[in-house]
């Protein structure tokens, strides 16, 4: 498989998202569901498991989402695209959110897989200010991955 994720500038500045990701002989795809800051041993629907605070709704996010890619045969590395869901509020705009933590996804692929931090090589993303289905989320995730 060949994946080539083109960077994004706007005049000499790196964006922390790319232009797009192409992918050649890929086995499939993975299409994950929107995943959130929520324990998975509690019952969401009932009110219980949700992180307190973006950074570690963020963080658990992220780590599901690493944990489930593996499940299904992929991996961090493979992620050919993001899509990030942020609960406002939005006075300067989603970017400026208090919930809107590149900070915590650049440290966890610094953890993780260095080229996506975003001053290197990120993927492409969608960046949406929305609402989430519960008051108290502050961000939801959902990711395309190649299969090797």
């Amino acid at each position: 498989m060949q994946k080539k994720t083109y960077k994004l500038y706007h005049g000499e500045n790196l964006m922390p998202w790319a232009k797009g990701t192409a992918v050649k002989g890929a086995k499939g795809f993975i299409f994950l569901s929107g995943t959130e800051g929520h324990d998975p041993n509690q019952h969401f629907q009932k009110g219980g498991g949700i992180a307190e605070g973006a950074e570690a709704q963020w963080k658990l996010a992220l780590q599901k989402i690493k944990d489930r890619l593996e499940e299904m045969g992929s991996s961090l590395e493979n992620i050919c695209h993001i899509f990030i869901f942020v609960a406002g509020p939005f006075p300067n705009g989603v970017v400026n959110s208090p919930n809107y933590r590149l900070d915590v996804l650049d440290d966890f692929f610094r953890k993780y897989y260095p080229p996506f931090c975003s001053d290197n090589n990120p993927p492409s993303s969608t960046l949406l200010g929305v609402a989430l289905a519960d008051p108290r989320m502050c961000v939801e995730l959902q990711v395309i991955a190649s299969i090797p």
